[in-house]
């Protein structure tokens, strides 16, 4: 095999810079080369741009297995995990990378989305509420069946990236929109059956334009999770019961 062939495509990106700490810095694209390498993520690609090219780039990163959610960022205009997207699949070679919108912005790719996250915890009351004599500490606690246990699962595998909220039309136009993740949360809690609130109490936290009956039904949180968790099985079941709470 000849050197040249055995030499990867050229890879173009085209990213965002912007740090907002900087006096008088204003937002740009600014394009990087770099050579591709087999089974190459996005996420690979951005760290030998930082260590080779630019150390100045800033873009978050931990786990970089699709668990921790923090690399999340939009690719080609979708949002999606930076660790998870091959840049094989982009057959031009051209990769265009944006912050999440939806969030404060740290720097370039780097979004506060913990800010978003804990204000949405507290906003909604997003823990378990027990009911009484369950916080006895020398109580036995409840053995809870298989099935619930599986949906309680099913839910809490969220990674907080915050894709569903940058890919919601709601949270765009409505900034105190709660967002996929917020409605996911509580539907967690409210299939819990250790948790003391009911119907009418959740109604009262979600049951507005703000919350479940705000979603436009676009399927955007779906469509994009990296998770592919059941955003919108979950909104709907918890627009039936906070409808059942009304009548």
């Amino acid at each position: 095999m000849s050197q040249q062939m055995a030499k990867g495509r050229t890879l173009t990106f085209s990213i965002f810079r912007f740090d907002p700490q900087v006096p008088g810095d204003k937002p740009k694209m600014v394009e990087y080369q770099i050579e591709e390498a087999p089974g190459m993520t996005v996420f690979i690609a951005l760290n030998q741009l930082r260590e080779l090219q630019d150390p100045s780039l800033q873009f978050d990163f931990v786990c970089r297995a699709g668990i921790c959610g923090s690399c999340a960022m939009v690719i080609n205009g979708m949002p999606t995990l930076a660790c998870r997207t091959l840049t094989s699949k982009f057959t031009d070679g051209k990769i265009k990378l944006m912050p999440l919108p939806g969030f404060e912005l740290i720097g370039d790719l780097s979004v506060n989305t913990g800010k978003f996250m804990r204000e949405i915890a507290e906003r909604l009351k997003l823990w378990l509420h027990p009911k009484v004599g369950d916080d006895d500490i020398h109580r036995l606690e409840a053995p809870m069946s298989p099935e619930e246990a599986a949906k309680l699962y099913e839910l809490e595998r969220c990674v907080e990236c915050g894709v569903c909220v940058s890919a919601c039309a709601t949270k765009q136009m409505r900034d105190t929109f709660v967002g996929a993740v917020g409605l996911m949360k509580i539907a967690r809690f409210e299939l819990d059956s250790r948790d003391a609130r009911n119907a009418e109490d959740f109604y009262h936290v979600i049951g507005n334009q703000d919350g479940v009956f705000g979603c436009m039904t676009l399927l955007g949180c779906q469509d994009n999770c990296p998770k592919d968790l059941p955003h919108m099985q979950q909104i709907a079941y918890l627009r039936r019961k906070m409808a059942v709470t009304l009548v």
